[in-house]
């Protein structure tokens, strides 16, 4: 087992950097695309040379199973596309663990294979629950993969006040490929990657 940071002070950490995206106005965002479900945003991270992409769309399903379907856990192998494998390095509580995932190439093999390990934490905001994550420095690698890192990120979901059936789903993503591929065109990708996101999502909440 590796040496980890203290668990309990990385995810109150997490949830508040999560919760301190949450809480920025809105003239601080620009739109990067938008569908008539699905709005995405950027501004410029102050974590990496790169953007924060915030995500924010109605999905036809409750809270606890909108989540459920994101968090680390088999659900989410069988609709993600990007995702390819999902394997939990280390279990802390039902709610807080270390994850290993990988990501299938992307645009005809351009971008190659990744591997990500997230610390990952799920805990109740408001009267729905946030999902939140960000990448360790793990030291055990694959060379078969590029290591990625994801600085802070994670996925607010709130019951609609008006249908309480249906949820708000409010994600903020900003992801550091690394290799030799250049920000910029991650940046490029991340809008429409998003957007496919919540449409992945909801075709598997409808069937489930």
């Amino acid at each position: 087992m590796e040496a980890l940071p203290d668990v309990a002070v990385l995810a109150t950490r997490l949830k508040n950097t999560l919760i301190q995206y949450h809480n920025l106005e809105d003239e601080k965002w620009r739109v990067a695309k938008k569908t008539k479900e699905v709005t995405i945003w950027r501004k410029p991270s102050e974590e990496f040379n790169g953007y924060l992409f915030k995500a924010q769309g109605v999905i036809d399903d409750v809270a606890n199973s909108v989540i459920d379907h994101i968090r680390p856990g088999p659900c989410r192998l069988d609709w993600d596309s990007l995702m390819a494998s999902l394997d939990i390095l280390e279990h802390f509580e039902e709610n807080c663990c270390v994850m290993r995932y990988t990501t299938a190439g992307q645009l005809w093999n351009i971008i190659s294979p990744r591997e990500f390990v997230d610390f990952s934490y799920t805990v109740d905001y408001k009267e729905g629950l946030l999902s939140c994550g960000i990448s360790l420095d793990w030291s055990e690698k694959r060379s078969e993969f590029v290591r990625g890192y994801n600085h802070p990120c994670g996925w607010f979901c709130v019951p609609l006040k008006e249908s309480p059936g249906r949820s708000l789903l409010t994600g903020y993503i900003q992801t550091e490929l690394r290799g030799m591929i250049p920000q910029s065109a991650v940046d490029t990708a991340m809008a429409s990657t998003l957007i496919n996101f919540y449409g992945d999502l909801q075709r598997a909440l409808k069937k489930a």
